[in-house]
């Protein structure tokens, strides 16, 4: 069983790895095996820990603009060699109704959480195509699936992930790339501490395990869909969120 879900020898990118999900998938991926680049924005000395912690490297870069997302390829290949895997987790919120929402509010978290999975993407895709391998995990939500007040942005953003990954499982699919999604529910993070007591009580209510994920739960699964024991799954979006969105 130590095999299982092995990515010995695989060269990983995980964006938006310096905190939270983000490091928890960086710490389960090398601890499978793989080498990997931890893609950061800011926090520059928490991605350095995260890629000390894991034998790994740091790599700057806001995959929200398309010149970073391919100079950061670009960079990560050249000093670990080809991308195998590439995890799109880099994301933000900026939570309001739809009513105060500014024109910034929906532009920072579309160009980030979306526009950066497709940049990183296609900036990937075309080595992954000739090569005739690989696999691209994006981070959805739950909210993607089933909305939220207060997320129109962030709704919208995951759920735009959730037809992106579902295209590119049919595009890249012929040349042996995978493509498949992992939708978390409430993860024990800092973007869940905020929660008030109440709604915390209300979403546990309706989680039939009765607690909120960790981002190893999560991690765990990205794994999984990495690795070759998931090589006939594409186009999948797995939910890790304890039943809450049945």
């Amino acid at each position: 069983m130590q095999d299982f879900a092995s990515l010995e020898g695989k060269v990983a990118l995980v964006t938006g790895g310096s905190r939270g999900i983000g490091a928890a998938v960086c710490r389960e991926l090398a601890r499978a095996g793989a080498r990997v680049a931890v893609n950061f924005r800011s926090g520059r000395e928490e991605a350095e820990a995260i890629a000390s912690e894991v034998g790994g490297i740091a790599a700057g870069g806001d995959v929200g603009n398309p010149e970073d997302a391919n100079a950061l390829v670009e960079g990560v290949e050249a000093e670990l060699g080809d991308l195998d895997v590439v995890v799109n987790n880099a994301g933000v919120t900026r939570d309001t109704l739809i009513a105060r929402m500014s024109d910034e509010d929906w532009e920072v978290v579309i160009d980030t959480n979306l526009r950066g999975a497709f940049n990183t993407s296609r900036a990937v895709s075309r080595k992954m195509l000739r090569r005739r391998s690989g696999a691209i995990v994006n981070l959805t939500s739950v909210v993607g699936l089933h909305g939220n007040p207060g997320q129109a942005n962030y709704a919208a953003s995951k759920a735009g992930i959730i037809g992106l990954t579902k295209a590119l499982a049919r595009e890249l699919g012929t040349r042996g790339v995978r493509v498949n999604a992992v939708a978390p529910g409430y993860i024990d993070t800092a973007l869940t501490d905020v929660l008030s007591e109440k709604l915390r009580a209300a979403i546990l209510a309706n989680t039939p395990l009765g607690r909120l994920g960790e981002p190893e739960d999560v991690a765990r699964a990205v794994r999984f869909l990495c690795s070759d024991e998931a090589a006939f799954v594409t186009g999948e979006v797995l939910l890790v969120d304890g039943g809450l969105g049945m």
